[in-house]
């Protein structure tokens, strides 16, 4: 069962990498291919040999897979914004799904389409809107209202479908848009006949969100003016744009960044505790013992406490695949029987894909599983106890180790304090952090929101000291793929069990050569330019422009895109770019003058990459020109 579930999975993922979708003759050809296999299964003996069977059921599995993964784009693609009704003004009448906090530009929120009023217009059923504060030459009503998950609203919208910058190394916005079912794009244009038309529509989505508004706000209220609210609102309601982009640097450099949201981690804590407390009580009745076993009320109880906690933080992968695996194990223990732990991770994976394929595509999804498998080989089966720090710094090493080849490809960076800054965060946000937010989630529980932020902030001092270190983060190219499969044997190797002699590298022989088979993931360097060669790269930032200019031995960026609020093409587009390509720093950073198209990701740029030169037209007050003076050498005028 586990090789087939990895061969579904596998279809699934192989169809993320296609560039357009199957033909529907393809899905004919999988039938009949199943039909043979089940012919061959029932009247040749052939079938009788294990291997074959199990290479043609696999290979059955894999094209289910891909065909589901196929189906799935199939239906989320058909409902379509047409080209025809992008940029027009269209009335339409629906529900609001979630808010975002309001920024300086205005409100994002999800709008589930019920009615649309403008005649012949086809509008997909999920959409992304923002509703500004302000707009050029419009002289309508500038105001913004006071929105609210499962309100019915009347709105004058303009569209367009989802639109995402194509770059090496950057983020698939697209991709992300059609996982979560975000079909069309776009702001509410000023209406005197944009309306409220019901304060609640009655369905459990809304009421969910409704929930989760209402914590976020109440935690603002509590925690009005405190540094760390954001961090404590993405822990009960896995809000992670509401933390501050400083704050989420320093997880990031730290390698502490999987706490700050509701993880598998915290789920699993939840569950244990709900779990050992309804079995403690419910032993105390003989009435209720007879009826139900304890440890089956528990089990209940702990299940229903992860599902809750689950659905709380918006059903983030990491969430889910804890959900999964607990349900698995529940499932178990109300049978009375054992599941083993590969078994227990490989029907979360399932499920996983099967609700959502394009989960393979997420970070998270690898580093989540990832994380769990390597925890699994180093402690599942092992002969012998060892001592409870020797279990846990092996367990740090372990997963420091074999999430390398992960965080180069997907973020060419690596926190190199991480086991010590999880080490010091763990126990603190586990055990202590997470717990008192959740009881502050209830609304009679408030109070100890400020012991919460207490023990945050003194975690945060720590962390942000850990972070200061000037070597704690090793950034570097993305690898090729042969490099990180040469990784990946090395680390299954190096952690590989065994008792043949003593000390750390104690088990299968020659096993440090597994920590050798890393070195090609640093040493093998992307192609870069030859002598007397210029390699321009006219970065996709929309409306803007961003160059990046190489030569054997100089690079060079000239103007960095736009700035998005709370976000730039600096960030978003330049930098993972050229930490991709192994550039570690600018020669020179042109900066042609200060519209925000062409200046408005210089900021980011500077913070991450050293440069050398900066060259603008920029008045010396500009806080361009006001950061250079600090970190580079800048010349003013025009370039």
């Amino acid at each position: 069962m586990r090789f087939n579930i990895l061969a579904f999975v596998s279809g699934a993922g192989l169809l993320q990498q296609q560039a357009q979708l199957p033909q529907t003759e393809w899905s004919w050809i999988l039938i009949l291919i199943a039909i043979i296999i089940g012919l061959m299964w029932r009247r040749y003996a052939v079938m009788k040999y294990i291997a074959l069977r199990k290479i043609l059921v696999g290979l059955l599995c894999l094209g289910i897979g891909f065909f589901w993964a196929a189906a799935f784009a199939q239906w989320r693609l058909s409902d379509i914004l047409p080209h025809d009704w992008e940029r027009k003004d269209i009335q339409i009448t629906g529900v609001v799904a979630s808010v975002q906090p309001e920024n300086d530009r205005g409100i994002r929120f999800r709008f589930d389409v019920e009615q649309v009023l403008t005649e012949g217009a086809v509008v997909p059923q999920h959409l992304a809107l923002s509703w500004f504060k302000t707009r050029p030459a419009e002289t309508a009503d500038k105001s913004l209202p006071v929105l609210h998950a499962g309100e019915r609203w009347r709105i004058t919208v303009r569209l367009k479908q989802p639109h995402g910058n194509m770059n090496p190394h950057g983020f698939d916005y697209e991709a992300w848009a059609l996982e979560r079912n975000i079909r069309a794009t776009g702001y509410v244009r000023p209406s005197i006949d944009n309306q409220r038309l019901q304060a609640w529509v009655p369905a459990v989505a809304y009421w969910i969100e409704h929930i989760r508004e209402e914590i976020l706000h109440r935690f603002a209220a509590n925690l009005s003016g405190q540094a760390y609210t954001g961090i404590l609102q993405a822990l009960a309601i896995g809000e992670q744009h509401v933390i501050p982009r400083d704050q989420w640097q320093i997880f990031t450099r730290t390698g502490t960044n999987h706490l700050m949201a509701i993880s598998g981690l915290h789920i699993t804590m939840v569950s244990s505790m709900v779990f050992a407390l309804v079995f403690w009580l419910w032993r105390w009745s003989a009435y209720l013992t007879l009826r139900l076993p304890a440890y089956r009320a528990a089990t209940i109880a702990g299940l229903l406490a992860a599902f809750a906690y689950t659905v709380l933080s918006g059903f983030a992968i990491p969430a889910q695949r804890t959900l999964y695996m607990l349900a698995v194990v529940a499932v178990a223990l109300w049978l009375g029987q054992q599941a083993s732990a590969t078994a227990v991770l490989a029907w979360a994976l399932f499920w996983v894909i099967l609700l959502d394929p394009w989960a393979v595509n997420a970070p998270g999804f690898w580093l989540s599983f990832g994380a769990i498998a390597i925890i699994m080989l180093i402690t599942v089966g092992r002969i012998g106890a060892s001592h409870w720090l020797t279990g846990w710094v092996r367990v740090q090493w372990a997963i420091t180790l074999g999430l390398i080849p992960l965080l180069l490809v997907f973020f060419q960076q690596v926190p190199m304090l991480s086991p010590l800054a999880n080490a010091i965060a763990i126990p603190l946000i586990s055990l202590a952090v997470v717990p008192l937010t959740l009881l502050a989630a209830i609304p009679l529980f408030d109070f100890v929101l400020p012991w919460a932020h207490m023990l945050l902030s003194f975690l945060m001092t720590i962390l942000r000291s850990l972070s200061d270190f000037p070597q704690a983060v090793w950034q570097q190219h993305a690898p090729p793929l042969w490099t990180i499969i040469v990784a990946a044997i090395g680390i299954l190797w190096a952690l590989l069990p065994g008792s043949l002699g003593r000390g750390f590298f104690a088990g299968f022989p020659a096993r440090w050569l597994g920590v050798i088979a890393l070195l090609p993931l640093f040493w093998i360097p992307p192609s870069q330019p030859g002598t007397g060669e210029l390699w321009l790269a006219v970065l996709d930032v929309g409306q803007g422009l961003a160059v990046v200019a190489r030569t054997e031995h100089h690079a060079m960026v000239f103007d960095t895109g736009p700035g998005f609020g709370d976000s730039d093409s600096g960030k978003r587009i330049i930098v993972p770019y050229l930490r991709g390509e192994g550039i570690r720093q600018l020669d020179a950073l042109i900066v042609s003058h200060a519209d925000n198209d062409h200046s408005g990701g210089a900021l980011s740029v500077m913070a991450e990459i050293p440069v050398e030169l900066l060259l603008s037209s920029l008045p010396d007050a500009h806080p361009i020109a006001r950061a250079a003076t600090r970190t580079v050498h800048c010349h003013a005028g025009h370039s």
